[in-house]
């Protein structure tokens, strides 16, 4: 007998701790349903945190906006405004000195300019190498100068086509030309005298 009230108590313990134990696993399935108040806030803590947390990373609210901009405003509104594009009725006025008008015009008179404040003509003295052109010579002019880098000696011969109004110089006369306007295609210059006949 008494090992059938052993037993039953054994039975009884069992009966309770698997009723204990059902209880737990629904009141855990209750809560990862979330039919329990305890799991309604809990949620709702993670709801206010994850709200809390959208809060701080989105923009300012309206308020905030307008505040800066009083900032702001008020920050340009102490610097001068640049006096480069006001409208020309809201410019300084400058006074202007007054002048005064002569009773009568004087008469605009234009002196003559003497002809030696004229530019300095440049000037060539060379030998005539063709006079086959009417009024025309060829005259060749020997430059010699130094290397600017090198100093050597250079020589080098420039033709020039000068006009002469006569004919006069020949083949071979030493003459000296003077620049002038230009007078055709190619002439710049024009005879000024026969420095030697040829022989």
């Amino acid at each position: 007998m008494a090992d059938d009230e052993t037993k039953n108590e054994e039975t009884e313990v069992s009966d309770t701790t698997a009723a204990d134990e059902a209880a737990q696993v629904s009141d855990t399935t209750a809560a990862d349903a979330g039919d329990t108040p305890v799991s309604d806030t809990t949620t709702a803590d993670a709801g206010d945190t994850a709200t809390e947390e959208v809060s701080d990373t989105s923009p300012p609210t309206p308020v905030a906006e307008t505040a800066a901009a009083e900032e702001v405003s008020d920050t340009t509104e102490k610097k001068p405004r640049s006096r480069k594009h006001v409208p020309r009725s809201q410019r300084r006025a400058r006074t202007k000195p007054v002048r005064e008008k002569p009773a009568a015009r004087k008469p605009i008179t234009r002196t003559e300019k003497p002809a030696s404040e004229l530019g300095r003509r440049q000037e060539r003295r060379g030998v005539v190498i063709s006079d086959k052109g009417d009024k025309t010579i060829v005259v060749k002019v020997d430059v010699i100068k130094s290397h600017p880098r090198y100093k050597k000696v250079v020589r080098r011969a420039v033709k020039f086509h000068a006009h002469d109004e006569g004919n006069t110089a020949g083949i071979g006369d030493t003459v000296r030309i003077v620049e002038t306007r230009p007078l055709s295609k190619t002439k710049r210059w024009r005879l000024a005298e026969i420095v030697e006949k040829a022989r």
